[in-house]
């Protein structure tokens, strides 16, 4: 599968906080990982916490109609809170893990490594998303996925259109290697970013990437924009904006990042 982007004005991203964004592609809106809840503690399935130190920067009100929520994984609730899966009742389509696809079932589908569908356009011709591999932490999949779960990236695609990933969250530049080697250049990347540590998971090691990372993946990705996403309002985020101007300032990419539109 291969499409030349078009050349055309970036399509807007409006960014939320946290890993949620919002965009329209093809004619049709799409959500990643939606989180809408208040700032506090949010439990981990873990039984331990997460906290949310900083309100979305819109409302469900401000979203409008969504087709479709790209979901990384519904396991944590900087992912998936409480308000963003009251919203997946109302979408029509939610992409997601396999294991999410048979956890939250009704209007929700899991794509496995590699598997595309095929979205009508609202304009005529189709929008191919294909779930891409991703690892929520250090190491083989086989040993990260019984701690911290599946998780997935995404690729979208189209005649006439750019090509967009969105990475989920992914700790492992090996993956991005593999996602290139198939689809680079990409022309709009939201990658998820934020260096979180926990210091009881995998001795500390990152779990998402961290900003020289994102740089990386940028370059393996020929990436001609990057929206970070994953980087703020949540305390185990480790590195936030500052940090990415710097890594991506070193790389010489500084002129790839693209932050959104905040309202």
């Amino acid at each position: 599968m291969s499409f030349l982007p078009t050349a055309t004005d970036p399509f807007a991203v409006r960014a939320f906080g946290g890993p949620t964004a919002l965009f329209e592609y093809g004619g049709l809106r799409f959500l990643t990982d939606p989180t809408f809840d208040a700032p506090g503690d949010y439990a981990r399935p873990d039984g331990r916490f997460l906290t949310k130190t900083a309100a979305s920067s819109g409302t469900l009100a401000d979203l409008g109609s969504i087709d479709v929520v790209l979901l990384s994984h519904d396991e944590h609730p900087d992912n998936l809170d409480t308000s963003g899966r009251a919203l997946l009742a109302d979408v029509p389509l939610t992409l997601t893990t396999p294991g999410g696809g048979r956890r939250l079932k009704e209007r929700v589908k899991g794509l496995a490594d590699w598997e595309s569908i095929e979205l009508n356009r609202p304009d005529g011709g189709t929008i191919i998303v294909t779930g891409v591999p991703a690892v929520h932490g250090p190491g083989p999949r086989e040993k990260v996925e019984p701690i911290t779960g599946q998780v997935i990236g995404f690729i979208l695609a189209g005649e006439g259109l750019p090509t967009v990933y969105v990475s989920g969250d992914n700790a492992s530049l090996d993956m991005v290697k593999e996602i290139a080697e198939r689809f680079a250049p990409i022309d709009t990347a939201l990658l998820f970013a934020g260096a979180p540590r926990f210091p009881e998971l995998f001795d500390n090691q990152l779990i998402v990437l961290n900003s020289a990372q994102a740089a990386e993946a940028a370059r393996l990705l020929g990436a001609r924009r990057v929206v970070p996403v994953h980087y703020d309002s949540w305390a185990h985020f480790t590195e936030g904006r500052d940090e990415l101007v710097a890594a991506f300032t070193a790389a010489g990419l500084a002129d790839h990042l693209d932050w959104g539109q905040r309202d």
